[in-house]
């Protein structure tokens, strides 16, 4: 029944944390700055980034409650909020104020910051760390987009 709290708390976090994001990106993709920028050929249609975001965040909400659960420290909560930090600002750096670089820079600690979850502290929770794989996933090819523009723009 705690883990479904926990679950349930980080579920209302993250899901917020969408929220505060797409604030901040003041609508970022519908921009004339987006649309005209090079982007990736792999780059997705936008109704992926909707579908992608709900079950990541839905994964790694199951995956944080189990984890916390289990190893709720000060040191863990202090790297959720990084990871919570860094995922919000994305989309200020990136939509709202163009800098694709300091935007670069944020991803690549945010995927950085998710390998550690999955490699450094996901033992105690055994395969629950699969649950971050698909959060990991979307962070590598996020980065390699947001390279892209930096690169060809």
């Amino acid at each position: 029944m705690k883990q479904a709290k926990l679950t349930f708390l980080f579920l209302v976090i993250n899901f917020g944390g969408l929220a505060i994001g797409n604030w901040l990106m003041d609508n970022g993709p519908m921009t004339n700055w987006y649309r005209n920028l090079n982007k990736a050929p792999w780059t997705p249609q936008g109704w992926v980034f909707g579908a992608a975001w709900t079950t990541i965040m839905i994964c790694f909400s199951i995956y944080l409650g189990k984890l916390f659960l289990i190893n709720n420290t000060k040191k863990m909560t202090v790297v959720f909020c990084i990871q919570f930090i860094l995922n919000v600002s994305w989309n200020f750096l990136f939509f709202n104020k163009h800098w694709v670089f300091w935007g670069l820079v944020n991803i690549t600690l945010l995927t950085s910051l998710l390998f550690v979850y999955f490699f450094k502290f996901s033992e105690s929770v055994k395969s629950y760390k699969y649950l971050i794989l698909p959060y990991m996933t979307w962070l590598c090819i996020a980065t390699s987009l947001n390279l892209y523009v930096l690169i060809y723009n």
